[in-house]
Formats: C-alpha cells, sequence, structure tokens
C-alpha cells in the first residue's frame, strides 16, 4: 500500500477560488491526505484556475505550464491537476491542448477532488482525525451560493459556474461554525451575488434574514458581506447593518459603470443618477457605513462622454474604496462581437486616469477617519515587531491594512486612528 499522496494547491483568481480551494483542503485532510505549502514537498499539484479576463487565463496558463515543468524536472513521480474555472469553461479543448496535465477538475467536480487524487496515487482514503483539527484562517471567505444567472454580456462566470443556486442555511450555519471552531475570527460571506441569496430556497428568507441569524448564532465572530449586486441592498438588509452589532458597515456593490446606454450594453440597469442616489440613500441611513464598488471602462461603444461620467461620478466622494478595470473582450461573450470596440491603448489611459483619479478620492476619505476609533482584527506581526490587522472598513487583501501598536494576533481590539497612508492606517490601542 503506498503511502497517502502529499497534495500542493496553488489558487488563482478571486476569493470564490479561495473558498474552493479551502473547501478541497478539507477533503483531502479529512480524507488522511496532507495538503503541503512547497512545491518540492508535494508528490500532487493541483492548480485552482481562473479565467474570468483574458490576463487572468494567461496567468493560469503560465501557472500550468510551471507546475508541468517542475512535474517533468523532478526526480520523482509528480502529478498535475488542472480545477477550476478553466476546465469548467474550455473543456475538452483544454484537455486537447494540455495532454501532459494527469486531471482536469471543473468547478461542479470540485467535490469530488479527493477521488481524482485518491485514483491518481493508487492510495485508498482513510479518516485523519488530526486533520480535522488544522487551525483556520483568523479570516476566512464562506461561500453562500455558486453560479450566476444575469448573463452581463462582458461576463463569462453563467457559462463556467452554471446558473445560480443557493447553499442551505443550514449548510452554511454547519460550515461557519466549523471555521470558528478553527479559529476563524472573520468570516466573509462571498457569492456571484449575495443580495439574491435564497430566491431560489423555499421558506421565504433572504440575505437580511441569513445574515441576522448567523451572526446572532455566532455572537463573538465578525461578519462581513462582499458582492451585493444593487438590487440587492433592501431596507431590511440596511436594517440588518443596523442592528446586528458583529456585522462589518461594509458594503461592497459592483456598479461597473454609470452611463445608462452603456449599463445596457452591458444587460444591467441603471444610471448615474440611480446610482448615484442609492449610495446616497445608503448614508443617510447609515453614515458610518464603508462603502466599494468596481467600475469598468472602456467597454464598447463608450464615448469621451461616458468616460468623464465615469470620472465625475468617483469625484462625488461616495465611495471609500474603487476597484476599476479595463474592459477586456472574452471569447464567446456578446460584448466581445459588439462593434466600436475601444482601442487598447485608450482603454489603458482611461482605465489609469480613473484609477489615479479614485486613488486620490479615496486617500481624502480615509484621512477623514484621523481621530476616530476602529475595531481591528490583529492578524500578525511583522518581522520588525510590528504588528497589522485590518479595521471593520477593510476588506481582506484589497482595502489595505492597519498598523496597530499592541494587541494579541487574533484578538479584536479598539484602536485610535492617529495617520493614514493612502489605504493604510496607523493606530493605538484604547
Amino acid at each position: 500500500m503506498p503511502e497517502a499522496p502529499r497534495v500542493l494547491i496553488q489558487t488563482l483568481g478571486c476569493a470564490k477560488n479561495e473558498a474552493d480551494s479551502r473547501a478541497m483542503e478539507e477533503r483531502l485532510g479529512r480524507a488522511g491526505i496532507s495538503v503541503v505549502g512547497d512545491v518540492d514537498d508535494a508528490d500532487i499539484i493541483i492548480v485552482n484556475t481562473c479565467c474570468f479576463i483574458q490576463s487572468a487565463t494567461e496567468e493560469s496558463i503560465e501557472a500550468v505550464l510551471d507546475a508541468l515543468g517542475f512535474a517533468k524536472d523532478a526526480k520523482r513521480d509528480v502529478r498535475v491537476i488542472v480545477a477550476g474555472c478553466m476546465p469548467a469553461r474550455y473543456d475538452q479543448d483544454l484537455e486537447a491542448s494540455l495532454p501532459e496535465a494527469d486531471g482536469f477538475v471543473p468547478c461542479s467536480e470540485e467535490d469530488d477532488i479527493v477521488d481524482v487524487v485518491c485514483n491518481l496515487a493508487g492510495w485508498i482514503p482513510s479518516c485523519n482525525a488530526q486533520a480535522l483539527e488544522q487551525a483556520g484562517p483568523l479570516c476566512a471567505y464562506l461561500k453562500i451560493s455558486d453560479g450566476c444567472d444575469r448573463w452581463c454580456t462582458f461576463c463569462t462566470i453563467p457559462k463556467i459556474r452554471g446558473r445560480y443556486h443557493s447553499f442551505s442555511f443550514d449548510d452554511i450555519l454547519a460550515q461557519a461554525r466549523k471555521l470558528v471552531s478553527a479559529g476563524t475570527k472573520e468570516i466573509v460571506l462571498i457569492a456571484q451575488d449575495t443580495g439574491i441569496w435564497g430566491h431560489d430556497l423555499d421558506g421565504g428568507h433572504d440575505l437580511a434574514w441569513l445574515i441576522t441569524h448567523l451572526a446572532e448564532a455566532l455572537p463573538q465572530t465578525r461578519f462581513r458581506i462582499m458582492y451585493t449586486e444593487p438590487d440587492g441592498i433592501t431596507d431590511d438588509l440596511l436594517d440588518a447593518f443596523e442592528r446586528v452589532p458583529n456585522l462589518c458597515p461594509y458594503l461592497d456593490i459592483p456598479f461597473q459603470h454609470v452611463s445608462p446606454h452603456i449599463l445596457a450594453a452591458m444587460n444591467r440597469a441603471g444610471s448615474f443618477e440611480e446610482l448615484v442616489g442609492l449610495a446616497q440613500r445608503i448614508r443617510a441611513r447609515i453614515p458610518h457605513m464603508t462603502l466599494r464598488t468596481t467600475l469598468m471602462c472602456g467597454f464598447p461603444g463608450e464615448t469621451e462622454e461616458d468616460f468623464e461620467e465615469l470620472i465625475r461620478f468617483v469625484r462625488q466622494g461616495l465611495f471609500d474604496y474603487i476597484g476599476i478595470f479595463a474592459y477586456s473582450p472574452e471569447e464567446g461573450t456578446k460584448a466581445a462581437v459588439l462593434p466600436d470596440q475601444v482601442p487598447e491603448d485608450i482603454k489603458q489611459m482611461r482605465a489609469q486616469e480613473l484609477r489615479d483619479e479614485a486613488d486620490s478620492v479615496s486617500a481624502q476619505l480615509i484621512a477623514e477617519r484621523i481621530g476616530t476609533t476602529s475595531s481591528v482584527l490583529v492578524e500578525g506581526i511583522e518581522e520588525d515587531g510590528q504588528r497589522f490587522g485590518r479595521a471593520e472598513s477593510q476588506a481582506p487583501e484589497v482595502d489595505g491594512v492597519t498598523f496597530v501598536d499592541a494587541g494579541d494576533v487574533g484578538t479584536i481590539v479598539d484602536v485610535l486612528i492617529e495617520d493614514t497612508l493612502l489605504y493604510d492606517m496607523e493606530g493605538v490601542l484604547q
């Protein structure tokens, strides 16, 4: 009987992929399979790929080729599995172009990762109690649904992930309890669209009901919601932010654009006035709410006037954080064959100008936090002894960090903000 295989999982792309990798890691651990952090220790390399835009696809292909190159040069038998979005999107074409890979696991089949790994290794899974007790991350992503029904004309997600389907409350709560028991202090709820959770389930429950009941069940855990489309910002959800003490006052609402005819071409709704009005309505209800959005420039048909509308929108100063992307034509999407494609150099120029504008506005808004108190999850200590963490106003990976003068890692402390530098903040314990 061979020894249990050692598996390395390399994750590319968004938080949804990180959550998927975490789920695969957990399944492998339950089967007695070690998940390692160094490629030199791995018998099997799983590359969890992303192909949302062309640059992400290219990065994923490069990671797969690197893994295959390592396997070829290794002085032992190393296998490579390509998982996630690329196998889901490209299917047999990908398998034909990468015959050196030992397996392909699309998103919809990641639940079977143990069988795939065991078949490659010729190993029979066992129960590994120690693996079940591994420490979890201080902050963890938790998917509450998968798939998407919106069919934005620039997006490949519905083809990759399939139709929108909510996960049950019982399953979500069980996953949340498992994370908390492993040491997680903040749970970030994610989905392609968190705002419509529950619409396809019996019981008539919605996102506001979900977060209320999760927060009540785990009152010592900090919760955060990401990726809520504009139509998901209901009065009931805003009520939940006012009512639930362990819910971070933070909303990530991807607008993509503000010009009505561009939004219509994207198969999205809204206008400059409507989207500004939504942000103002949120801030009127919850003045301390942190707001993030995503804007795309260079979509087919975007004129200079449309781009100036984006600039004007950013200058309203309603959003603390704004992610800026240049449009990427993706094969198989309606937008890729629309007329009036914007030249690449103009797209990149507009993206940089918009990014600079967004940075300037964000820096001013974040500087206004000086003199206020923030609740900070202490996440680590740098080599020089400097502690750092994230305030309620900072989502993981995208909004900077807060440097603090004291506090044990894994604790949530009240911090007086004394200084800021663009997205980062500095403070002292209260």
